[in-house]
């Protein structure tokens, strides 16, 4: 018997240059986790990174009873490189140049990250999974979500403790419920981890 999973995808709250979460970061990972309270969560997964692990112990502190894992397939890495063949004629060279900034590509790594919190689940009821990551796996799930080209995830950019939500299931495809949400967050605390010509007023 497959139910049905909702994953609840997030990237961690706001970090500073010593790679933990600024005040503002905690702040959003704590209305985060309020948001989440009325949502029966399984569980809540994160990436080994202390930004990664701090929001999802603070979003966990306002779930009572919830367990927190911690799992490498949700840390911060290169999903996929694309070659230049796969890429659009305009833009193509611009995404290449970036994503060659970052160390190489995980291809394994990602494909765990699919097995472990996407698709329909073995179980007689749904489940509610919490993943607290980094805006490349956010940009790779929601792509392979949506059954886009392997290089689109690329072109995605996710707030800090923005909330996106993917139901999966069984017999159906993935559906995007919901992406990039900030609605639990003021004002001054939303639009942060965005490149400046990416803020939306």
């Amino acid at each position: 018997m497959l139910a049905t999973r909702f994953l609840f995808l997030t990237r961690h709250g706001e970090a500073g240059p010593n790679g933990t979460l600024t005040e503002a970061g905690q702040r959003q990972a704590v209305l985060l986790g309020r948001r989440l309270r009325d949502v029966p969560v399984t569980a809540v997964h994160h990436g080994p990174l202390p930004r990664a692990t701090q929001t999802a112990q603070l979003i966990a502190a306002q779930l009572p009873g919830v367990a927190v894992h911690e799992e490498s397939a949700a840390g911060d890495f290169v999903p996929y490189l694309p070659r230049r063949e796969e890429l659009p004629e305009t833009s193509g060279d611009l995404l290449l140049a970036f994503a060659r900034q970052h160390p190489p590509a995980d291809e394994e790594l990602a494909a765990e990250a699919e097995r472990r919190f996407t698709g329909p689940v073995p179980a007689a009821e749904p489940r509610y999974d919490v993943v607290v990551t980094h805006n490349f796996l956010v940009g790779w799930l929601v792509s392979a979500s949506q059954d886009a080209p392997r290089w689109r995830w690329l072109a995605l950019n996710h707030a800090n403790a923005g909330l996106t939500v993917i139901r999966y299931s069984p017999g159906r495809p993935a559906a995007l419920l919901t992406y990039n949400d900030l609605s639990h967050l003021p004002a001054e605390l939303r639009w942060t981890g965005f490149p400046p010509d990416f803020y939306v007023p």
